[in-house]
């Protein structure tokens, strides 16, 4: 048979109900990380509590970033190149996860000018995050027909922030008595909360969904092999100029969508004076929104295209940071986060709904190594550029940065074409 046959055959194949929600919830169970770690409790803490409110405290953050960022960047093509050789997606999942929730975990024991070991962990648990997305988004071509990737891909979003609320609710009466040197136990607390949360519900995808390529017996040459797919990836990448051009404008838009999630909390904090407990009800916002834009969007896009709905999605992100520019009360804070929450849900599963649609049957994992690296390797670069600007001038400043962005990203995003490749 036919390498042609083959992937038509393997494409064929959908996963059941049981084995789709429990690809579904590792989505569920991750968000803990995200909204605990990197956008609510960990970022506010690291900078009134690590650092002690140092000028520099959003340059060290998003520097931290950055530094994970660029590992994972460099990493992530070797990781999908070597899983698509036939190690095994799951089992480089597992690692990677493991040192997530590990690291997270440790994070309790950060204290007060402990700076150097809070962001060390930082960077661990992020690597470990991030890293374990490369083979996670490679399952979805396996789990469904292209014909329903925006549709189970919005449905793996909601879930996670679903699971996000979950967290956020878990977590408001330790945050609810707001943050200062005589009150951190509650916040530490936090993050072992997210780490045992991420830990229990990642379990049914190891369990119960499978690895369809058969882990082989790994060997001293297994790196030497994704170097070298890589360079064969890199040699041939002229003929698929369409999906060099998505990963192109995917680059510029997500750098901003990154920046923006890692730094809300604490543009809330600092220049909006917000109470915890009021950035907790904020976040809560934006996960509830999110659930609605990852599964209505996801849906739409399904109807009339990724692209137009990503298209649509990234004017909506245009427009916030514009109101956030000149926004001065809380109230008109939240009704931005409501709106915020709408436009990531989309940009998330339409960004990853469009991949699946325009990458070439046969080189998936390998493709989805490419998008992941664009993805991490845009995050290196936004985040310090705020954290730059922050430090130096002030928050409102960098939010134009973000702007710039998210403008540039639109445009290149027009010339795609949205078919799959051959």
């Amino acid at each position: 048979m036919t390498l042609r046959n083959n992937s038509k055959q393997l494409n064929r194949i959908t996963a059941t109900g049981w084995q789709i929600f429990s690809w579904s919830l590792f989505d569920f169970a991750n968000t803990a990380f995200y909204v605990i770690i990197l956008t609510v409790g960990y970022p506010i803490y690291f900078k009134e509590i690590v650092v002690q409110g140092i000028k520099e405290g959003d340059l060290l953050w998003g520097s931290s970033f950055s530094i994970s960022m660029f590992i994972v960047a460099i990493l992530s093509p070797i990781l999908g190149a070597v899983a698509d050789s036939g190690f095994g997606k799951k089992i480089f999942l597992f690692a990677f996860t493991f040192l997530c929730i590990l690291s997270s975990g440790l994070l309790f024991f950060v204290k007060e000018g402990m700076i150097l070991l809070g962001m060390l962990l930082l960077i661990l648990a992020n690597i470990g995050f991030e890293g374990g997305l490369v083979f996670y988004d490679a399952f979805l071509p396996e789990i469904t027909t292209a014909r329903s990737y925006g549709r189970v891909s919005g449905y793996g979003y909601a879930l996670g922030y679903a699971g996000s609320l979950v967290t956020l609710a878990v977590c408001y009466p330790l945050y609810s008595s707001g943050l200062g040197i005589s009150n951190t136990l509650n916040i530490r607390i936090s993050f072992l909360i997210a780490s045992g949360f991420f830990l229990f519900f990642s379990l049914p995808l190891f369990l119960f969904l499978p690895d369809r390529q058969r882990i082989k017996k790994i060997t001293s040459n297994f790196i030497q092999i994704g170097f070298q797919r890589l360079k064969n990836t890199y040699n041939n990448i002229t003929k698929y100029k369409n999906i060099v051009r998505f990963l192109i404008a995917f680059f510029i838009y997500i750098d901003a969508v990154n920046t923006i999630i890692i730094f809300s909390s604490i543009f809330a904090r600092e220049t909006l004076k917000m109470e915890m407990s009021e950035i907790v009800i904020f976040f809560a916002l934006v996960q509830t929104s999110a659930i609605l834009g990852s599964i209505s969007f996801g849906i739409l896009s399904d109807r009339i295209g990724h692209k137009k709905t990503l298209s649509t999605t990234l004017l909506l992100w245009l427009l916030i940071t514009v109101v956030a520019y000149f926004t001065q009360s809380k109230t008109l804070f939240f009704f931005l986060g409501i709106f915020a929450g709408i436009a990531l849900g989309s940009s998330q599963s339409t960004s990853r709904g469009l991949m699946s649609i325009i990458t070439p049957i046969d080189k998936r994992t390998e493709f989805f190594g490419f998008y992941s690296f664009f993805g991490k390797a845009s995050a290196i670069l936004g985040p310090f550029i705020f954290g730059l600007i922050s430090s130096s001038f002030n928050q409102r400043l960098a939010i134009i940065a973000v702007g710039i962005l998210i403008l540039s990203g639109l445009i290149v995003l027009q010339g795609v074409i949205e078919r799959r490749t051959k």
